[in-house]
């Protein structure tokens, strides 16, 4: 054991730390589906986006290939950021937020919950616009049995 280490254990037994805890992350009352509902947005946008983009033709020169390539790699990315985001969101809300109590609102929360994030999971996976249609209506059912429950 290094000498600093002899050290802090001198002062752990002088003054010993205290354990912290709290009922929750955040402060009550901050929870918001707002961001999950945005990320699913921008993943249906994104998608629309792809699809209108026009691939160069055969004749096209580097520059325009690279930027085409540069501009759906972009797209894909922030698809996938947004997915995510939006599986991020949910299980905050899920794991911080939702009771047992809230279950009389929303009584398939669970599942609801689990299938939403194996949606957002697609969305990452594919360029999908019905699975991200379906994302954001998963989405804003969750932001629908929030607002109940915040009644």
């Amino acid at each position: 054991m290094s000498l600093w280490n002899h050290a802090l254990a001198l002062l752990d037994r002088v003054n010993a730390p205290r354990t912290a805890s709290a009922h929750c992350d955040v402060p009550c009352g901050i929870y918001d589906p707002h961001d999950a509902q945005q990320a699913a947005e921008t993943v249906i946008s994104m998608i629309t986006r792809m699809a209108a983009l026009e691939a160069p033709g055969a004749g096209a020169d580097q520059a325009a290939r690279q930027t085409y390539l540069n501009t759906v790699t972009r797209m894909i990315a922030t698809k996938e950021e947004h997915a995510e985001k939006a599986k991020h969101e949910v299980t905050v809300l899920w794991g911080d937020y939702f009771t047992p109590a809230h279950l009389s609102v929303a009584p398939n929360l669970h599942e609801h919950v689990w299938n939403t994030l194996k949606l957002a999971s697609k969305c990452k996976r594919e360029v999908n616009m019905e699975a991200a249609q379906q994302l954001k209506a998963a989405v804003d059912q969750i932001a629908a049995w929030f607002a109940e429950t915040k009644k």
